[in-house]
């Protein structure tokens, strides 16, 4: 069955309902849209085994194709101790599945006039003008030189800016001054006297010269700030949560909403354990009763799987969602290009603009399209877009580390498998 004949069928079932798209997927018959419900009943006992084996308290998964659900599950725990079942409507750490909203954020702001990729970084943060990068220097050490040339904002979206997480060869003067690993919500200041201050560190690596993954979607954030005039939560929040009706998407968790959000989990001995209550990572009370004022652009967001699918599914559709438009379809497509070049990185990947971007099926070796793209969460979140078989996948759980699970690789291989048409 032709994409055509399949969204003409989806079309035909919901006049026939009488339901509106409005702001809700509408639940599809999965052999109207080519694939097969025996086929997702598989997937669907996989992805259960993993909590009924306690290697993962609960999960959300939400599959669309051609804009339709054809498949969701919320399995096991919210709450595990507290005996809280895994929802829908679940709100979960999204962690690095903010950098692709904050990207896109950029290219909205490109679309406005209000900046160019190809602009400097320091014409907006001067703090990161005349940067420094830290060469090691063969006995544990390292030597300071002079950047080869200025980091852009190009550089920073597709993670070729030179900076980690403060774990490179000058993470002695990273951790000094505060930046060693990606949470900032437990931070009493706004990211821009954050991000201001990481200027005056040392880079790992001259800007363009290779793929390094770190704070460049937190600058990213600030650059928003600057370039809008306003606070990174309120640009957000006009420009996507509002008109893409992402009404649970937040950096801080509304306190009504508290008993939404999912316990992280850790592995244990016998199964997975709630993460100690502390200040860090995994702590409920930072993303609630915390200092609320450090919005990071590289790691801050909560959401839902509904509402990070409606953003994916705005960028499948070219920009557009519900009569939303966000962003243009040329600049959809150059965000899921690869940008990379010669600059190294994952066997047949590139790398786009926020997004990572298949090149070459085979040699990556899993199973999916080329001109996919997607990226995933330090809480153990995934998503991928595959334009080719017009699907947005949704993956979410909490725990970390997420060591020895293979999850991902079983939600990959079940929804390829089960497309028929």
């Amino acid at each position: 069955m032709s994409i055509f004949h399949r969204i003409f069928a989806g079309a035909f079932a919901l006049a026939i309902s009488g339901a509106a798209f409005g702001a809700e997927f509408i639940k599809a018959d999965p052999e109207q849209l080519g694939m097969s419900s025996k086929r997702l009943a598989v997937l669907d006992a996989r992805l259960r085994a993993y909590v009924d084996e306690d290697r993962i308290a609960g999960q959300v998964a939400l599959v669309l194709r051609d804009g339709q659900i054809v498949f969701s599950a919320a399995n096991g725990w919210r709450d595990k101790e507290a005996g809280v079942a895994m929802t829908g409507d679940t709100i979960f750490r999204i962690a690095s599945q903010t950098k692709a909203i904050v990207s896109t954020a950029i290219m909205v702001l490109q679309e406005q006039g209000k900046l160019d990729i190809g602009d400097p970084l320091d014409r907006y943060l001067p703090e990161w003008r005349d940067m420094q990068v830290a060469v090691p220097d063969g006995n544990g050490g390292y030597a300071l030189e002079d950047a080869a040339r200025p980091i852009t904002i190009r550089h920073l979206l597709t993670h070729t800016a030179g900076m980690s997480y403060g774990n490179g060869p000058s993470q002695d003067r990273w951790a000094e001054a505060g930046f060693q690993g990606w949470y900032f919500a437990n931070r009493d200041e706004p990211i821009a006297d954050s991000i201001a201050r990481m200027g005056a560190l040392p880079l790992d690596a001259h800007p363009g010269e290779r793929w390094v993954y770190g704070y460049s979607t937190d600058i990213l954030g600030v650059v928003v700030e600057k370039a809008s005039g306003m606070d990174l939560q309120s640009f957000l929040q006009q420009h996507f949560f509002d008109p893409l009706d992402m009404r649970d998407t937040h950096f801080y968790l509304p306190r009504d909403k508290r008993d939404r959000l999912a316990t992280v989990y850790q592995p244990g001995a016998d199964g997975v354990e709630a993460r100690p209550e502390t200040d860090g990572m995994w702590s409920q009370g930072m993303y609630i009763d915390g200092p609320r004022m450090s919005f990071s652009g590289g790691a801050g967001l909560l959401s839902t799987a509904r509402d990070y699918a409606r953003f994916l599914q705005m960028t499948l559709n070219g920009g557009e969602l519900d009569g939303a438009r966000i962003l243009s379809p040329k600049s959809i497509e150059l965000m899921t290009a690869n940008h990379l070049g010669d600059v190294p990185y994952r066997p047949g990947q590139g790398f786009g603009l926020g997004y990572f971007t298949v090149e070459d099926l085979g040699d990556r070796g899993s199973l999916g399209s080329e001109g996919e793209y997607g990226w995933g969460g330090a809480y153990h979140t995934t998503y991928w877009v595959d334009p080719e078989e017009n699907l947005v996948v949704v993956y979410l759980t909490q725990i970390i580390p997420a060591t020895g699970l293979n999850d991902y690789s079983t939600l990959r291989n079940g929804v390829y498998q089960a497309i028929v048409e």
